[in-house]
């Protein structure tokens, strides 16, 4: 029986970060061994980003060394990088004729960039950033995408597109089905509640990275934001607690436990009784992940035969599909 497809992929764009294992890596661990996975390393997306002084070539050799560390086995899954497949760049341009400025617009994540960037400067590529990710993930005939909740809405536009396209032509492309956790889809930033944990935010205190030291560890979760409710009361509520909520979520995202159980086990004690042992688990858990990463790290060779197996493996799928593409809107004589 033929498996399903999964996509995914994380921008190399700077050091991963417990809200990126959370939300996206520790699907696709389990994921890898019912389905056919490709897990790309997105570095188009990440140049849409200026950084002075990045370098893009080592911080692809960091993720995918992440990814390896983390239990994402080659042999059971597609590693690829995304530039080397020029397939999804020209997919990308097609998908553009058949998207609309309007929906491009009311991109949530564009608008923040917009307000961010204050309305200046902000180059063409963030605005098509959602159309390249569709090419991403219909290229391969996907059928699930393990996201975190802020992509949801970029998912509905691949959709949409998807729809649109197949309504002209055909059952071209399959329609992809978000995979989205129940808790920790959203790990928040660590001081600043409203917003989601990032590995660009420039307080370096919102952020837990998968290689964190063990002391930074301590100093950060015990300085994260909690509530101000005068009872103080451990219990989860994302709304009215999301400090204490988001503690609660990071915790049982790396032990299994249930959220209701780690509750009750907290019944009648203090946020810092949590906060101590929130960072007693972290430490426990990326222990294992920081000794695999330095042991894969140094080996490039290694790391860069991975890439160029998964790039073969990628571009034979991606190849066969685009040709199908080219024949239906006639661009293939």
């Amino acid at each position: 029986m033929k498996k399903n497809i999964v996509f995914s992929g994380i921008q190399p764009s700077g050091k991963l970060t417990i809200g990126n294992y959370i939300g996206a890596i520790k699907q696709w661990v389990k994921m890898q061994n019912k389905y056919n996975c490709f897990f790309c390393i997105v570095d188009l997306h990440t140049i849409t980003l200026k950084k002075k002084n990045f370098d893009l070539n080592n911080a692809i050799l960091d993720t995918l060394s992440i990814y390896l560390a983390c239990g994402i086995n080659p042999k059971k899954s597609v590693i690829f990088i995304q530039s080397h497949i020029s397939e999804h760049t020209q997919l990308s341009w097609i998908l553009n004729c058949y998207s609309y400025y309007g929906e491009l617009k009311r991109m949530t994540q564009f608008k923040n960039k917009l307000i961010k960037y204050n309305f200046k400067n902000i180059n063409s590529g963030i605005f098509f950033y959602p159309i390249l990710m569709a090419s991403d993930i219909l290229l391969y005939q996907t059928s699930y995408v393990p996201i975190g909740e802020d992509q949801k809405q970029h998912i509905e536009l691949c959709r949409n597109i998807a729809n649109r396209f197949n309504n002209n032509y055909g059952n071209i492309f399959n329609i992809p089905k978000p995979c989205i956790l129940k808790y920790g889809s959203k790990i928040l930033s660590l001081q600043e509640t409203k917003k989601k944990m990032s590995k660009s935010d420039n307080n370096y205190n919102n952020i837990i990275y998968l290689l964190e030291k063990k002391e930074n560890i301590f100093k950060k979760i015990k300085l994260a934001k909690t509530d101000s409710d005068k009872t103080r009361k451990i219990k989860y509520d994302i709304i009215n607690k999301p400090g204490i909520s988001n503690i609660l979520n990071i915790f049982a995202s790396l032990t299994g436990e249930k959220i209701t159980n780690i509750v009750k086990n907290f019944n009648g004690k203090m946020y810092n009784d949590l906060k101590y042992e929130t960072s007693k688990v972290l430490i426990y858990f990326l222990e294992k992940i920081q000794e695999n990463y330095y042991n894969i790290r140094n080996k490039e060779s290694f790391l860069k035969d991975i890439i160029y197996d998964g790039n073969i493996k990628a571009k034979k799928i991606a190849k066969i599909n685009f040709l199908k593409i080219k024949k239906k809107i006639n661009l293939l004589k």
